[in-house]
């Protein structure tokens, strides 16, 4: 719930190629795959707000974004890798840096894949800069494409962009504000005035307590003969080891639950209905940290009986890293694998 992409555009062509896949961020354009996304953390607040928000002690923190929900419990799940990838990082730069991408696969298309970040020189915290720019093109001209910069203390801004051989797909603006205790967003994806179409998000959440933080989200879309409107309601409660987040709307419902068992093991468990499909599905997913032998385990069981499995392990201290990836769906009686390899 929430995303422009889906309900505003076609499906994509598969991804093709193995290894990890990359890391969605949130909004229209996922980072390309093999890019290390500068760590982009809450808007700092002015300096007034954060000298009495330290006198006072029962201020309340920032929820942080509504597609951060259900993140925690998603990242505890493997990721999906079929065929052969090779991923080449090189930094040229403090700020800039470019990965070359290829993927061979026997389901989807083979093919290569350049990508550029460059990071901006206004600092807004100890580890994080602005502007970020991330894009890639693949060897069809399907170009993705995503600007973030944080104009103020409080206000940040991101406008994506999607082609398809030269044709443009889907495009969206974000803006967001974070105050002391709440987030609010709006998103415009995809508008077209001379045709009277496109979508609208808005998001907000708030801190109810240090643990609890309720919100909302509103999806109105328009077009030619359809109109119509969702809306959902999220609420997250943090506790010292774990997170439990449930989302209600019209679309269906979706409850997640992460746990941390110890430094090495997270777990998570995963709900969904959806009232368009008529579909429920559960999910199970464990991580395993072996930091002592650089080892990397997640694996994942649902109801649909698929089991998966991915295996990451960096070759200390070259910069070399190896993913192996299995998945097994036993009613349709489908196996996929993959193997990746990443440099730098």
């Amino acid at each position: 719930m929430g995303s422009v992409l889906a309900a505003s555009s076609p499906n994509p062509p598969p991804a093709a190629g193995g290894g990890a896949g990359a890391q969605g961020g949130a909004g229209l354009v996922n980072v390309p795959p093999g890019f290390t996304m500068p760590p982009v953390s809450p808007a700092p607040p002015s300096p007034g707000t954060a000298s009495q928000a330290g006198e006072a002690e029962g201020a309340l923190p920032n929820p942080g974004t509504f597609e951060e929900c259900h993140r925690k419990c998603k990242e505890v799940f493997p990721l999906q890798m079929e065929g052969v990838r090779l991923v080449v990082n090189k930094g040229l730069s403090n700020h800039f840096q470019v990965s070359h991408t290829i993927t061979l696969s026997t389901v989807g298309d083979s093919g290569y894949r350049f990508g550029a970040t460059y990071v901006g020189t206004k600092q807004t915290g100890p580890a994080e800069s602005f502007p970020v720019m991330v894009g890639d093109m693949d060897n069809t001209g399907s170009l993705n494409a995503q600007v973030i910069h944080q104009l103020t203390q409080r206000v940040r801004s991101k406008v994506a962009m999607q082609t398809q051989q030269h044709k443009f797909v889907n495009w969206q603006c974000d803006a967001e504000y974070r105050g002391d205790d709440f987030t609010a967003a709006v998103t415009l994806g995809n508008p077209d005035v001379l045709v009277g179409s496109g979508i609208i998000v808005a998001h907000y959440l708030q801190s109810l307590s240090p643990a609890l933080v309720l919100g909302g989200e509103l999806v109105y879309h328009r077009r030619p003969g359809e109109e119509g409107t969702v809306t959902s309601l999220v609420g997250r409660y943090t506790g010292s080891n774990y997170v439990a987040t449930l989302t209600l709307g019209g679309a269906g419902a979706h409850a997640s639950y992460y746990h941390k068992a110890n430094d090495q093991l997270q777990v998570g468990v995963e709900f969904e209905a959806s009232t368009r499909m008529q579909d429920t599905s559960v999910s199970f997913g464990y991580q395993l940290d072996v930091p002592k032998a650089n080892l990397l385990f997640k694996g994942s069981l649902d109801s649909n009986w698929i089991v998966g499995a991915t295996l990451e392990k960096k070759l200390v201290p070259l910069p070399l890293s190896l993913a192996l990836g299995a998945f097994l769906n036993h009613r349709k009686n489908k196996f996929q694998c993959g193997f990746g390899v990443t440099i730098g």
